[in-house]
């Protein structure tokens, strides 16, 4: 009774009418949509995601540029008049070249070029659809690996539990961007051959697989604490006494209840993967060329801040809103998932 009372007087604080008979799925939905905010962020993120998505429909039938080819020659329009795209540079001895400036025009030059003559915009959208791939990827990698370990660790226990838990020390012990800087510094000059299995230098699967692997610990952690609480539960012992198969009871039993903790996780390891790409692509050991990414026009741009100071800037807003869209849902999906948290937190 007083359970039935507690869970009553959490959903009259939250807000959420209770529902005889409703799915803790489906109370969580009603709760997410709910969450103003949190629909505001999937909306942001489902428009910079289209955006992403159209990259090729700007480029080929609006912009009408290619933004992985140098276009030092080039020249575009603005106001009715035809100007070069690299224009000669005002100060100083008058030596040198500038790129054009954001036009504001979406079919010449909306965000102006880069020191190669490239469409800055075209290439923000292009970069966009990596960064979100190797993000996305790279946090899906992450969570299936660190489920697997954590379910594993913290139901076997024993020697098990100690192997797995000194190996996630192992990378753990490793500051993370250092760690990622030197596995994609040794495998980008030879990839990565396991068997059947290889990846070559320049694939895109190469800094998600060393992204997703270095955040193992992160979600792998939580995970492990959940199952080790799972385990000394009634409802689990109750099923070992019934017979049932080990496999079974981390299939039937843990694991729905383990699932919250990385749905949760998942969105914010997305924001952190973006982060970790943009970094390792800023330092010329993450996305190569031709390639792009959101990291790798940011370092096109610095050396243009104090001239054409869009080119870095541009990306660097897309990653903030990008990121902060996405730590806002993972907060809105906790609170659905949970709402004990959210009391527990005021």
């Amino acid at each position: 009774m007083s359970e039935g009372l507690a869970a009553a007087e959490v959903a009259t604080h939250v807000g959420v009418p209770q529902s005889a008979g409703a799915s803790p799925w489906a109370l969580a939905r009603r709760r997410l949509l709910r969450n103003r905010i949190a629909m505001v962020m999937v909306g942001v993120l489902a428009l910079i995601l289209l955006l992403c998505l159209a990259a090729p429909l700007y480029a080929d039938h609006v912009a009408h540029t290619d933004p992985f080819s140098s276009n030092l020659d080039g020249t575009t329009v603005v106001n009715g008049k035809t100007v070069q795209v690299m224009q000669p540079t005002e100060g100083g001895l008058g030596l040198g070249v500038t790129p054009i400036g954001p036009t504001w025009d979406l079919h010449h030059y909306f965000l102006g070029a880069d020191n190669q003559g490239r469409d800055v915009a075209a290439r923000l959208l292009y970069g966009g659809r990596n960064s979100l791939l190797i993000g996305t990827a790279a946090a899906l990698l992450t969570c299936v690996i660190a489920t697997l370990v954590g379910l594993i660790a913290g139901f076997f226990g024993g020697i098990v539990d100690g192997v797995f838990s000194r190996l996630l020390d192992v990378v753990w012990a490793f500051p993370v961007y250092l760690l990622a800087i030197s596995l994609s510094t040794v495998l980008l000059s030879s990839g990565l051959s396991l068997g059947i299995f290889k990846l070559e230098s320049g694939t895109l699967l190469l800094p998600i697989v060393i992204i997703g692997i270095v955040y193992v610990p992160y979600v792998a952690r939580p995970v492990r604490g959940e199952v080790l609480s799972l385990r000394e539960r009634e409802f689990v012992e109750a099923a070992e006494g019934l017979g049932a198969s080990t496999w079974r009871i981390i299939r039937s039993d843990v694991l729905p209840n383990v699932i919250t903790v990385v749905i949760v996780l998942f969105p914010l390891m997305i924001a952190i993967d973006i982060l970790t790409e943009s970094a390792l692509s800023f330092l010329s050991i993450g996305v190569q060329p031709p390639d792009a990414s959101w990291g790798t026009i940011i370092q096109d741009g610095q050396g243009l801040l104090y001239t054409r100071p869009t080119v870095a800037l541009a990306p660097g807003i897309a990653i903030a809103i990008t990121v902060l869209a996405l730590n806002v849902l993972g907060d809105g999906v906790r609170d659905a998932l949970d709402p004990r948290a959210k009391l527990r937190s005021r």
